[in-house]
């Protein structure tokens, strides 16, 4: 291979390839053309297959959309002999974004989620997968610069690093997170083109590339199974609101324009969040034992019938004794099936035992008369006396306002003093009033499903999980429980106090138990001098972890400079200048507590700037990021400002330094932190 791109004269290959691209987007927007024009005003059977046609039409038509900065194509696959012997243009595919065919049928660019691009990524010298030569394009926004070609035919000869590749990864970031299917290697492509029955964890360091991972096998999964994950949906779930927008253009980019994202908040948003708990009672409401506390809750209303039930019917009355209505409870107790879905049968075995009745009196009933047997006014009278309906809401406010109902349901699950951890100061007259936390959302939510099970998707994306309660996890898996998963994240960056320890107990609790977990421990896109750095956190912070590696050298990319303690916020808008005037975007991380006097600061000094979620632009290049906020964001230059202030700002040490991680593996190309405090020890 090439050391570097080749440029080369316009009567060359390149002008060929740029051919190539102009005839494939002629094409793409005839197939676009012929979309819109279609007439389907009289191809359907009602008004409501008509409404789901257009629909899809208008869908279609989207996707058809051509991006003029986004290449159509990125790479091409020559073979040494046709690989379809009836296509005498079969030795030849280009690979690219959607799939493009010209008048005739015939394809000008194949999605890269085609089982014939899978050698793009996956073609070796060792195991060249009778590719011949893969070549890369380079672009600049959507004009094709140049290209770099790389022989699999000699199994000797040694890879070389693609300069293209490299240049894609090092290209400056402004503006929300892009794709990396022109980037993607071997061992991120396994995980892409996964089975879609089969729940996979990907465990990443900072810059493997575990979230455009996750995404893009959502790409894949779309590609592979539209009509299933049509019927059954798929959902991507982050950390939070401005990590979403980061990442909400990618998917497009890819042809896929209708999947949903929210976060773990808005999936349990049964109430609204206007408290906030101590970080104690959110680790004990976090806990995956409530989930025994709120069954034991849920069914303590129950009550065993104490009075026979007597159904009066024309002329006869029929009788249910005490015993035989006990035992009708007791077996639906028994099954452990959900309280609403035995509520609901409770009715119906009554109404049964008095049909049984009926027939032993010479009767001959049938449904109808079971049905309305169940809805007799005795009959209802009995169910709401012995299976009162729930409400959830109700119900988890009577468990943290009432010492005494919390004490029979935690019995032997919670201590005593956890019980008063969570129970409420003050209790509140109703849900409405209540100033319910996110921790309590979650145990809505569970109390709901335990009332009445909750839909499952058919594929379901969960990123930065290390983050995860128990109790959420548990919230995500009933999202999924008929389907499979996508679980990113890396534990040494587990930042919350009820973070989970490992990635087997996480999938448990997920209900995912029997997913793999596969490791990325090649890095991309942190500098390989930055992530050695922050690596020195990892004994303290994750032990088990090994340590990621960078095939990117960046000599300079780290700059650590004290100042006095009076220069700080100087020091730190100088570095802010200095990030400025290089090309990309720069990120300022700090402390939570230090942000608004960094906010103002910057106003002062006509610096402009934009919040995490806020889209950079040329003109304002420079993201204010609160270090909770830094999660899964990434910048061309970050400038961390007072690292002790940062680990200080964490209810632990080690919670403070997996927060400090973070925040240091952030920088594309470099960082620069500036402290007056001294460095933590591990830092050292």
């Amino acid at each position: 291979m090439s050391s570097r791109p080749q440029t080369i004269p316009a009567q060359d290959p390149l002008e060929a390839e740029r051919a190539h691209l102009a005839a494939s987007r002629a094409a793409l927007r005839a197939m676009r053309e012929h979309t819109e024009s279609l007439d389907i005003r009289d191809v359907t059977a009602n008004w409501v297959n008509a409404e789901v046609l257009a629909s899809e039409i208008e869908q279609r038509i989207k996707a058809l959309a051509d991006l003029a900065d986004t290449p159509l194509f990125f790479g091409r696959l020559d073979y040494h002999h046709r690989v379809d012997a009836a296509d005498e243009h079969g030795y030849r595919f280009y690979i690219g974004r959607r799939h493009v065919h010209d008048p005739d049928g015939d394809p000008m660019v194949i999605d890269w989620r085609a089982p014939v691009s899978e050698p793009f990524y996956q073609a070796s010298k060792k195991d060249p997968r009778d590719v011949e030569l893969r070549r890369r394009f380079g672009y600049d926004g959507g004009a094709l610069t140049a290209y770099e070609d790389e022989d699999l035919t000699d199994p000797d000869a040694a890879d070389a690093v693609s300069a293209l590749l490299q240049r894609e990864i090092e290209k400056p970031r402004v503006g929300p997170m892009r794709d990396i299917v022109a980037t993607i290697q071997p061992e991120q492509d396994e995980i892409v083109r996964g089975a879609l029955g089969e729940t996979i964890c990907v465990q990443g360091g900072p810059g493997t590339g575990k979230t455009a991972v996750g995404l893009h096998r959502v790409a894949f999964l779309l590609y592979a199974h539209r009509e299933r994950l049509a019927r059954s949906g798929t959902l991507v779930i982050g950390p939070n609101r401005s990590f979403l927008r980061y990442i909400e253009q990618v998917l497009p980019t890819l042809g896929e324009m209708e999947v949903k994202q929210a976060t773990v908040d808005e999936l349990v948003a049964h109430v609204e969040i206007r408290g906030e708990d101590t970080a104690r009672a959110a680790a004990i409401k976090g806990d995956a034992r409530m989930a025994e506390v709120l069954r034991r809750a849920v069914r303590a209303g129950v009550t065993l019938p104490t009075e026979p039930v007597m159904v009066v019917r024309g002329s006869r009355r029929w009788r249910i004794p005490v015993h035989e209505l006990t035992e009708i409870v007791e077996e639906l107790l028994g099954r452990d099936i959900r309280y609403g879905a035995a509520g609901e049968a409770l009715p119906q075995r009554i109404a049964h035992a008095v049909l049984v009745r009926m027939e032993q009196g010479g009767e001959a009933p049938d449904d109808r008369v079971q049905n309305a047997v169940a809805r007799h006014p005795a009959v209802k009278a009995a169910v709401k006396a012995i299976w009162p309906a729930v409400n959830p809401a109700k119900l988890v406010l009577r468990l943290l306002s009432d010492p005494e109902f919390l004490a029979a349901c935690a019995d032997g699950v919670l201590s005593p003093e956890e019980q008063r951890e969570i129970l409420l100061p003050k209790p509140p007259r109703s849900p409405r009033t209540a100033r319910w936390s996110r921790a309590d959302a979650v145990l809505i939510d569970e109390t709901n499903d335990l009332v009445n099970r909750t839909g499952s998707l058919g594929h379901v994306v969960l990123d930065e999980a290390q983050d995860l309660s128990p109790m959420q996890y548990r919230a995500v898996g009933r999202r999924c429980s008929t389907g499979s998963a996508t679980v990113l994240g890396d534990i040494a960056q587990g930042t919350t106090p009820w973070a989970t320890g490992s990635w087997a107990e996480a999938l448990t609790h997920l209900g995912k138990s029997a997913a793999h977990v596969e490791e990325l421990t090649q890095g991309f896109r942190v500098p390989r001098e930055v992530i050695a750095y922050a690596s020195r956190l990892l004994p303290a912070i994750a032990p088990e972890l090994r340590e990621a590696t960078s095939i990117r050298e960046a000599p300079g990319s780290l700059t650590v400079r004290r100042v006095e303690a009076e220069q700080l916020t100087a020091g730190t808008l100088d570095a802010c200048r200095a990030a400025l005037a290089h090309e990309g975007s720069t990120g300022l991380i700090a402390a939570d507590a230090r942000v608004p006097e960094l906010r103002a600061a910057l106003a002062a000094a006509g610096l402009p700037h934009v919040e995490p979620g806020q889209e950079t632009s040329r003109d304002v290049r420079l993201t204010l990021v609160p270090a909770s906020l830094a999660k899964g964001l990434e910048y061309d230059h970050v400038v961390l400002d007072e690292p002790a202030a940062v680990v200080a700002g964490e209810p632990d040490h080690r919670t403070g330094l997996r927060r400090l991680y973070v925040a240091l593996t952030r920088a594309v190309s470099g960082l620069t932190v500036l402290h007056a405090e001294p460095l933590p020890d591990e830092l050292a």
